[in-house]
Formats: structure tokens, C-alpha cells, sequence
């Protein structure tokens, strides 16, 4: 088997790889092409009313683009463990910037879904940057870096949905991809000029025998079956309160608009960008110390959450500490796998993020059931019955490795 370019750049790993400045744009853009698989969401009304489409079947908008994100996960992520990062991330964004395009421009239902199926599959350009920002960065940066990048991500999320909002109320719902595709075209540049030109990789492997490694990763590394468990969990936790929270504030008592409900956002955006301090104490060794502590934060959140009819700032607290929790647990699940196998960080990047789209998937429809079925103590209970899973099996872990010492 021939070297990979991680392991011809060896004898490189002391330095960091990247300027700060290139480590904010892969952050930028990363966040930029998640956000992309959340714009539909408060769009769907528009979409359904200029496509003549029912209310009932609108939904297949926001399944398409998520059944597709998570194919892209298993067959494009695992490319580049393969190929050049460098040019892969910028024909991806590329690819997504005509995707975007064409969903902005569509007058077809058949259009409207190719495109969106497409702006999906290559959503998943995000999670090839952080694989690229592990790989390029030196072993003692490498956290603090993933953190810096994933915190990005996160805030991507949080934001997409108050930017679509904002511009469907001013533009139209048409200008949110239009808008997406021109930055999406900028980024794709960006990038392609200023990350290092780093070598093909060779890691004599087809294509198809990398794909299928991924699952081979599983079997291989207890460690990124701990922490992808650990992922499904937390994210079950974050879709748990994302998916329902809009239902209690936008009925009465509380009746907010839809301005205000998006501006919990911010709230979130304030914790995700604090948990990037996790990744510097990651790279000093307190990976498993810190995701400890902020599973247990995760689940203390429900308290001040579960009082949102007393005060909307309990809700605001809530928000902030479970956000701060999620990502500070998402960086450090991160650090710890890709010290397993530097060589396979894209492969190992896929196999996590897969259990990280069953939590966010599952976590929102377990939500919405549960609040028809109990109301927002219902789901407040269910959020902390999933953060307490994902403490006591941290707990397991933490106890096994001590004993194992």
C-alpha cells in the first residue's frame, strides 16, 4: 500500500498548516453549505403556494433534501480519504452553486426536486471541510481547529432559518437560493486558492473499497462506536428541542411572531461559539473530562427549557446551555476519532456524521409526537431522557478506559 499525503507530509506535522485567516473561511464556508439543507423549512409555505402544491405534500421538500444529505454522507465524505481536498471541496461547492441555481430559477415540481435532491447530496461539502481542517492542521492545533470549523457548521444551522425567513419577507423565497448559490460560487474560489496545494492521495483503494470501509471503521475502533452513539444521542437532544420549540412559543400564552421565535438563533449562535474553547482543551488532553462535564450540562438545560411558560428567559438559558453542551461534546467526539486513524479522516468523518443525521432525524419526529401527545413537558422530559443516555454511556466509557489503564 503507497503512503497517503498525510503521511508523506510527516515529517510537516509540527507546524500548523493553516493561517488563521484560511481556518475562518473553511468555518464560513462550511456553515454556509450546511445551511443550504435548512433554508426550506420556513419556505415551505411560499414554495407550496407558488407551486400549487398541498400543504400535506410540501413536507417532501425537507425529506428529499435530508434523505439525500445523508447518501452524501456515505458515497461523497468518504472521497477524501481518496482525492486532492483541495480540489474536491471546491468541485463540490461549485457543483452546489449550479444546484442552488437551479432550484432558484425552477418552474417545474420535477426541477424543483432534482435540484433540491442535488443541494442535499453536496450539503455534505461541509463535513469534507472538517475532515480537510484535521488533516491540514498539526496534531497539537488540530482540535482547537475542528472546533473552530464546527462551530460554523453549528451556526449555519442556527442562522438559515432566520436569513430565509428574512429574505422571503423582502425578496421572495426564490432569492434564498439565489443568494446561497452566488456566495456558494465565491467560497468554492476562496477556498481553491488559499488551502494548501496538497498532494493526490494514494491510498491503494478503489472507490467503491473506500465506501465500504466505512463500515470497517466500526468493527476496527471502539472508540468511534462510543462517540458515534454519543453523536446520535446529543443530536437527538438538539432536533428534540430545534423541531418543537416553535409550537409552545408561537401558541398561547406566549404567541411570538415568527421574527422572534427565529431570533432564538442568536441564543444558540452564543453557546456554539463558547464550546470552541473545548477544542483547545482537547488538544491538551481533557477530551473525555470536557465531554463529561457538558453531558452533564446537556442534560441540566431541561430545567430552565421546561420553564418556558414562567419566563422566555429561562428558555433563553436553556438554549445557550444546551448548545454550548452539544457542541462542546460534537468537538471533542471529533478530536478523539481522528487521533484513531489519521489516515481515514474523511471515512471516519462519514461514519460519525451518519449516526449524527439518525439522532437529528429521529430527535425531530419523536418531537412533534411527543408534544401532541404530552405537550412541552413531554418533550422536555424526552430531551432529558436522551442527554441521560448519552451521559450514563459516556460514564461506561469513562469507567472502561480507567480500568483498562
Amino acid at each position: 500500500m503507497m503512503k497517503s499525503s498525510y503521511q508523506v507530509q510527516s515529517s510537516k506535522a509540527a507546524e500548523p498548516m493553516l493561517a488563521r485567516t484560511v481556518i475562518l473561511l473553511l468555518a464560513l464556508c462550511s456553515g454556509l453549505s450546511v445551511a443550504n439543507i435548512y433554508y426550506a423549512q420556513p419556505l415551505l409555505d411560499s414554495i407550496a403556494r407558488d407551486f400549487v402544491i398541498a400543504p400535506s405534500a410540501i413536507g417532501v421538500v425537507v425529506t428529499v433534501t435530508q434523505v439525500f444529505y445523508a447518501a452524501g454522507l456515505l458515497l461523497l465524505v468518504p472521497m477524501g480519504d481518496l482525492f486532492n481536498r483541495r480540489k474536491l471541496i471546491a468541485v463540490q461547492m461549485l457543483l452546489s452553486a449550479g444546484a442552488l441555481l437551479t432550484v432558484a430559477v425552477s418552474h417545474s415540481t420535477a426541477v424543483l426536486y432534482a435540484g433540491i435532491a442535488i443541494v442535499g447530496l453536496l450539503a455534505v461539502a461541509a463535513q469534507t471541510m472538517v475532515a480537510a481542517a484535521a488533516a491540514f492542521s498539526a496534531p497539537s492545533e488540530r482540535g482547537r481547529t475542528v472546533g473552530l470549523v464546527t462551530s460554523g457548521i453549528v451556526i449555519g444551522i442556527l442562522l438559515a432559518r432566520t436569513i430565509a425567513g428574512t429574505l422571503n419577507d423582502w425578496l421572495g423565497w426564490r432569492s434564498v437560493y439565489a443568494f446561497s448559490a452566488v456566495l456558494t460560487l465565491l467560497g468554492s474560489i476562496a477556498l481553491y486558492l488559499l488551502l494548501p496545494k496538497q498532494e493526490s492521495k494514494q491510498v491503494g483503494l478503489s472507490y467503491v473499497r473506500i465506501v465500504l470501509s466505512v463500515f470497517q471503521l466500526y468493527r476496527e475502533l471502539p472508540i468511534l462506536r462510543i462517540r458515534a452513539l454519543l453523536a446520535m444521542l446529543i443530536f437527538a437532544a438538539f432536533s428534540i428541542l430545534w423541531t418543537a420549540m416553535v409550537l409552545p412559543l408561537s401558541s398561547a400564552p406566549l404567541s411570538l411572531s415568527h421574527t422572534a421565535i427565529g431570533a432564538f438563533g442568536l441564543a444558540g449562535v452564543a453557546g456554539a461559539l463558547a464550546a470552541s474553547f473545548s477544542g483547545r482543551l482537547a488538544d491538551l488532553g481533557y477530551a473525555r473530562m470536557v465531554s463529561g462535564i457538558s453531558l452533564a450540562i446537556l442534560l441540566i438545560s431541561w430545567v430552565p427549557i421546561g420553564l418556558v411558560y414562567r419566563s422566555i428567559w429561562y428558555l433563553v438559558a436553556g438554549v445557550i446551555l444546551l448548545d454550548l453542551a452539544v457542541q462542546a461534546v460534537h468537538v471533542t467526539n471529533q478530536s478523539l476519532i481522528y487521533k484513531a486513524r489519521p489516515e481515514a479522516q474523511s471515512r471516519l468523518t462519514a461514519a460519525y456524521m451518519i449516526f449524527y443525521s439518525i439522532g437529528s432525524a429521529a430527535g425531530s419526529i419523536a418531537s412533534t409526537w411527543t408534544y401532541a401527545w404530552a405537550g412541552w413537558a413531554g418533550v422536555c422530559w424526552l430531551g432529558a431522557a436522551a442527554s441521560g443516555l448519552a451521559l450514563l454511556l459516556w460514564a461506561y466509557d469513562f469507567f472502561e478506559n480507567e480500568n483498562n489503564r
